[in-house]
């Protein structure tokens, strides 16, 4: 019995190592989102910025097109011989530069506005360049702490073959037969009155002066295996002593 609880303490660390081994990488879950906060930042300032250019681009093509017109018009009035037509063309010239003009001004705006967004622009990406190093950082950290938490439960788990080895073949089946059904916690478990400390439903009369007896038995309700702890730690006692 003690050979079989010392594999269930070992197992029971075990199973803490591959829960924590779950765990443990979730905790990447709020960098990743703050990841993906920074990322979008940084692309928000950056389309801000193309959007200024493109803008330009289209302001400068206007320009250009509407000089463009103004100078084929200058060409007909020199064709026109109607004073109707030749006033036409004129205020057409008129409202051509009017719009060029206003172009103009917005291009000079958005230059200005350009360099306000191109600082910015430069300040955000230093700014979320040193929050994702510090993300990056943190991220190392946990992958170290998993890193320990494997290490740790693979050094447990190199015990457990030499402990199995020791124990009754008849037993380790019984005992990993009640594991694989139970997934998690104890297989064995202490006597608890005349109740079973797993499901704490009441056990025979019969069944407790056997288990009070040194023997264990399985719970009837849960199918663990339900023994006598103070016995137990009775001949732990014993052997402890008989070694010195």
């Amino acid at each position: 019995m003690k050979k079989l609880l010392e594999l269930q303490n070992l197992d029971l660390q075990i199973e803490k190592f591959r829960a924590r081994e779950t765990e443990i990488p979730k905790q990447k879950n709020k960098f990743d989102i703050h990841r993906k906060r920074l990322a979008d930042e940084l692309k928000q300032s950056e389309d801000k910025f193309k959007g200024l250019q493109l803008e330009q681009r289209e302001c400068e093509s206007e320009v250009t097109a509407k000089q463009e017109e103004i100078k084929k018009k200058e060409t007909a009035l020199l064709a026109v011989k109607k004073n109707e037509e030749y006033q036409a063309l004129l205020h057409e010239m008129e409202m051509h530069k009017k719009q060029i003009g206003v172009k103009e001004e917005r291009i000079l705006t958005i230059m200005e506005e350009m360099d306000n967004a191109r600082t910015c622009f430069e300040e955000d990406k230093q700014r979320i360049a040193g929050e994702q190093a510090e993300i990056a950082a943190e991220c190392d950290k946990i992958d170290a702490e998993l890193a320990v938490a494997v290490s740790e439960r693979e050094a447990l788990e190199a015990k457990r073959g030499p402990l199995v080895e020791a124990i009754d073949p008849i037993h380790i089946r019984k005992y990993d037969r009640i594991r694989r059904a139970k997934k998690t916690g104890a297989a064995l478990v202490p006597l608890q009155g005349e109740s079973c400390s797993g499901c704490f439903m009441g056990i025979t009369a019969q069944n407790v002066n056997q288990i009070l007896g040194g023997e264990f038995l399985s719970c009837h309700h849960c199918g663990r295996l339900v023994y006598y702890a103070p016995r137990v730690e009775e001949e732990t006692a014993e052997v402890s002593k008989g070694g010195l």
